[in-house]
């Protein structure tokens, strides 16, 4: 089953991303990370130095994909606190690419990111660089998720074949697994063996299984909107607007309860309003990714909209692993790729699929 309402909206294309565009990339990316995606400061200053080297990295869409392409998405998994500390190393790209290749029986053509949010939606355009493949313009989640099963593909019915993990060390482990949930599991615990943090590969795709299946134009969505953040005089307003979304409030963060466990960042942060939001107190649940905002007992937003907190004077978004106590910020929302509203989408990443009971309620727009 496939859904073509996964097509993004109609956006100003990139047809090749430049070393120029890194930082609007990393802008937007970390907005879509949701907090989680991992923080972009590396991997950006790795892309911009790999395409100042190799040159720029063409970016096509699915209906440019040729009946040769091979499509795979590469990314970091693993707690974000620990990738901050521990760097993936060039050798794991390559070895990734070799071992996938060799587990495909065909070349890899071209990258995508397994999720645009993060350091994840900056990493593969680098890699690319490095590797001298294409980056497909468009992503599995359209922000980021923290369990491998939780992607646009799974929800079309789209298997994946293989995944190959490698960390810092040289250990390499090609995954077979019934399904993405059995594929969670394994690469979750081989990563928590691994320090908590790998590279892998997964999920190869073809023109004709990407189409209706991932979701379309997010890397050049995600330029966008980092060009309106860094040019704007009034950054935090410009994003929102970008996005269609709200800041739900604009206050510190007076308390911060965040811990590795599992592979993942996992806890709560407690915000007090200021200015005129003085007097509200929202809570946010985190596991990589903000789920859940809570106010007055009342659920705001949830799980699959998005949730990014933003520093509330320049409108960077702030990762789950770089909250701090003080912190000036705002809490900003919006509505999820439609795909994520599904029945099928929902049970995936709806908020029962975090352990939340709670019913969905639809984000949209300025309001709920």
């Amino acid at each position: 089953m496939v859904h073509p309402s996964f097509r993004a909206p109609a956006l100003g294309r990139v047809t090749a991303v430049e070393a120029s565009d890194i930082p609007a990339l990393a802008a937007g990316t970390a907005i879509f990370g949701t907090g989680g995606g991992g923080a972009v400061y590396s991997s950006q200053i790795v892309a911009e130095r790999a395409l100042t080297e190799h040159g720029p990295v063409p970016l096509v869409t699915v209906d440019e994909l040729g009946p040769d392409d091979l499509v795979i998405c590469m990314s970091g998994i693993g707690a974000p606190t620990v990738g901050i500390e521990m760097l993936f190393g060039t050798h794991q790209i390559d070895t990734l690419a070799r071992e996938g290749q060799a587990v495909a029986g065909r070349p890899i053509t071209a990258l995508m990111a397994a999720e645009i949010g993060g350091s994840n939606g900056v990493g593969p355009i680098g890699w690319a660089a490095r590797l001298g493949l294409k980056v497909l313009d468009g992503d599995g989640m359209g922000r980021a998720f923290p369990n491998a099963a939780m992607v646009s593909m799974n929800v079309a019915g789209v298997p994946c074949d293989f995944a190959v993990l490698t960390d810092v060390v040289g250990n390499v482990s090609t995954l077979k697994t019934v399904d993405l949930h059995w594929m969670e599991r394994h690469a979750r615990a081989l990563t928590v063996a691994s320090g908590s943090i790998c590279l892998g590969i997964h999920y190869p795709l073809t023109a004709s299984t990407a189409r209706g299946a991932v979701v379309e134009g997010t890397v050049s969505a995600a330029i966008r909107v980092g060009h309106a953040l860094l040019s704007s005089p009034d950054p935090v307003a410009a994003v929102a607007g970008e996005l269609d979304g709200a800041i739900l409030l604009t206050g510190k963060i007076i308390d911060l309860d965040r811990r590795t466990e599992g592979g993942f960042a996992r806890g709560s942060v407690t915000l007090a309003g200021t200015g005129a939001d003085r007097g509200r107190l929202q809570r946010l649940e985190l596991q990589n990714e903000n789920l859940v905002v809570l106010e007055d007992g009342e659920v705001l937003v949830s799980v699959p909209d998005n949730v990014t907190i933003i520093d509330a004077e320049t409108g960077h978004a702030i990762s789950t692993e770089s909250l701090r106590y003080g912190q000036r910020v705002a809490v900003l929302a919006w509505a999820c790729d439609p795909i994520w509203r599904t029945e099928r989408g929902l049970e995936l990443a709806g908020p029962r699929a975090f352990g939340y009971d709670l019913p969905y309620t639809p984000f949209r727009g300025g309001s709920r």
